[in-house]
């Protein structure tokens, strides 16, 4: 269909609350102490628009400038301080409703064709965690019925 753009959102400090909530159960029930932070992005790819079209759906459809931070391709990962990372996505043919209302909103934004969307929750963790433990937070987050 053409090019794909692909953005990574995630809330700024102070807003990321589920980033935060998300670190209480890994410490918390999981009982992963040596887990440090988390961190929670939403990865976009849109596909069957035109850049022009993408960039200004990245700040009104894909994220909120006041609270959200974009990057476009990679995300800068601080001195290296992600110890794990987890990308966690709809498996093909399952119902991603975020995707489906990204895409509708780009299509009313644009009064065109409706893109593709596809997302995913990438999961930065920080800390030390052993590999059996990084095995129990990807159990804990992916449900093999509907996510890979």
């Amino acid at each position: 269909m053409g090019n794909v753009f692909r953005c990574y959102v995630e809330k700024r400090p102070g807003f990321a609350v589920e980033a935060q909530h998300l670190l209480g159960e890994l410490r918390g029930p999981l009982g992963l102490t040596g887990l440090t932070g988390v961190r929670l992005l939403r990865r976009y790819d849109v596909e069957g628009v035109s850049r022009a079209v993408y960039e200004a759906a990245r700040t009104t459809v894909l994220s909120e400038p006041q609270v959200d931070d974009v990057w476009d391709e990679a995300v800068p990962d601080q001195d290296g301080a992600w110890d794990r990372l987890l990308a966690v996505e709809a498996l093909p043919g399952q119902y991603d409703q975020r995707a489906d209302s990204a895409a509708q909103c780009v299509q009313l934004l644009t009064g065109g064709e409706r893109p593709r969307v596809l997302t995913a929750r990438v999961i930065c963790l920080e800390g030390t965690l052993t590999d059996e433990e990084f095995a129990r937070v990807q159990a804990y987050l992916i449900n093999p019925v509907e996510s890979r």
